[in-house]
């Protein structure tokens, strides 16, 4: 598996934006010099640990910018076995997003908390969502130790005790959700994805032979142009298609 994209420098954002008090409630923004498309809010992943942060999704948020697209990548507190801090982190940045429309993305566990918020918190104008290689059933990731046992660590006791953050046992969010995974991803399986599309008749899964876990946030992959496409087709208004 290439985790170069996890410590390949990428470029500062345009500027930085607070959403809250905290240390840690700091967004990066970054903005094309022209668009008419939606803004796209990225959620980073890590496995909700607290050594990685948004700073490695800054070569992706800078490929989307030059796309055209404004990008708003949140940080969030990571307090392992205080789920709460998470989420509360996370619907307080997407309260201060001053935009009309919206894609709303998230890779792994970012992913997660991407289709989490967009079914209890969404942002208004929310368009779509894109879960890139989400951690999208917590049940089956538990049961099969992914990353160590990190679903436990993250939620600080089994997740049967907290359906309400588990995507695949909450209902589908509004608008169209396009999940996209590696299909040699062994860090986080396809078949998360496939709970997750299995659970909810609406959503699209997207499976990309030959790319693995960090592909989908390296913008120099092979899975560069389907990431660029379902963030496309995600924010693309139905009155439009």
């Amino acid at each position: 598996m290439d985790r170069s994209i996890l410590s390949r420098p990428g470029p500062e954002p345009d500027r930085e934006m607070r959403y809250g008090p905290l240390a840690e409630h700091v967004a990066d923004v970054w903005l094309p010099a022209e668009t008419g498309r939606p803004r796209v809010v990225l959620i980073h992943g890590g496995f909700w640990r607290p050594r990685y942060d948004r700073t490695h999704t800054r070569n992706l948020a800078a490929a989307l910018r030059d796309a055209g697209w404004p990008v708003t990548s949140i940080e969030y507190r990571r307090e392992p076995g205080n789920p709460d801090a998470y989420t509360d982190d996370i619907r307080l940045a997407l309260q201060a997003v001053d935009a009309e429309d919206v894609v709303l993305a998230g890779h792994s566990a970012g992913g997660q908390l991407a289709l989490w918020a967009a079914v209890t918190c969404p942002p208004p104008g929310l368009l779509g969502t894109v879960a890139l290689a989400p951690v999208a059933d917590l049940v089956r990731a538990h049961d099969e130790r992914l990353g160590d046992g990190a679903v436990a660590e993250f939620l600080g006791g089994p997740p049967a005790n907290r359906p309400d953050l588990d995507p695949v046992r909450l209902p589908a969010p509004a608008g169209p959700v396009i999940l996209v995974h590696g299909a040699d991803d062994t860090g986080v399986p396809p078949s998360q994805s496939q709970s997750y599309v299995d659970a909810h008749a609406t959503a699209e899964l997207v499976l990309l032979p030959g790319m693995a876990h960090f592909e989908l946030v390296d913008p120099h992959s092979g899975a560069w142009p389907d990431v660029r496409d379902a963030i496309s087709r995600a924010g693309t208004p139905a009155s439009t298609k």
